[in-house]
């Protein structure tokens, strides 16, 4: 059986997407170029195939990695979207959806953990509150200039200076802004960071202490739960908009996922 590639027609020009498709198909690869309407976890459920992959950015992993897990196949990651932070943090080259290809047919295997959200799984992380608005006013925002995006940022916190009523555990806490993450990210107020791994089996909690300090509270866990007075949090779950009901169970499921990546070289 071959290999299985969806691309997500939203990433990348169209020139870009014809390429990928051609090499792809090149490398003895099954493609579906998604278009509207398109299902993706249907489509990943109906190939015959022996790996599932799909060509996006971090908010299209999920749908097809989860089937990955239902059917016990392998996963790939072809970098192709804006910022990649999987790809990258698995050790892809996020500038080299092409040779990310290669996975299909020389595989390394990499086995990771993955996070969920009252069951939803995510790869990266889940923010909470105004961060989740910050993230999606700031990608909006990104092409036309770094700093602007990053002032735009800080307005944007400044002007949410309600906390979220949230409980961690059934503990208070005073916070606007929450960040759960699968394994521990390196991070600053305005931007994430790398993860040195991805096997760890803990989930990590962030909330920063001031608007100005960069730096945060930290707790590592395999599980947290949280509530909210109004029973519903805004959210980016790998950077895609939710609004997630309350109370919320993140869990770790760790060394769930099997993700297949190009032989390294002299492998």
């Amino acid at each position: 059986m071959p290999g299985f590639l969806i691309v997500n027609s939203r990433s990348g020009s169209g020139n870009r997407i014809e390429e990928l498709v051609r090499e792809a198909e090149a490398r003895g690869v099954a493609v579906h170029v998604l278009e509207d309407g398109d299902d993706i976890p249907e489509l990943a459920r109906r190939a015959d195939a022996d790996a599932l992959g799909i060509a996006g950015g971090d908010g299209s992993l999920a749908a097809v990695a989860e089937v990955a897990l239902e059917r016990g196949l392998p996963f790939v990651c072809i970098p192709f979207g804006t910022r990649n932070h999987f790809a990258r943090d698995i050790g892809l080259d996020r500038n080299d959806p092409i040779g990310a290809l290669d996975a299909f047919a020389h595989r390394e295997v990499r086995v990771i953990d993955v996070g969920r959200a009252n069951g939803r799984l995510f790869m990266n992380n889940v923010s909470l509150g105004a961060y989740a608005r910050l993230v999606h006013r700031r990608e909006r925002h990104r092409r036309r200039s770094d700093a602007f995006a990053r002032l735009r940022a800080f307005a944007i916190l400044a002007q949410n200076r309600r906390p979220l009523g949230i409980t961690i555990d059934g503990q208070s806490l005073d916070a606007r802004v929450v960040l759960v993450s699968n394994n521990a990210y390196t991070l600053d107020l305005f931007s994430i960071g790398e993860r040195e791994r991805l096997d760890g089996g803990r989930l990590h909690l962030y909330v920063p202490t001031g608007l100005v300090r960069r730096a945060w509270v930290e707790r590592e866990a395999e599980k947290f739960v949280i509530g909210a007075a109004g029973g519903k949090l805004e959210s980016a779950v790998d950077g895609e908009p939710e609004v997630l009901d309350t109370p919320i169970e993140f869990t770790i499921v760790a060394r769930a996922l099997r993700v297949l990546l190009p032989r390294r070289p002299g492998a």
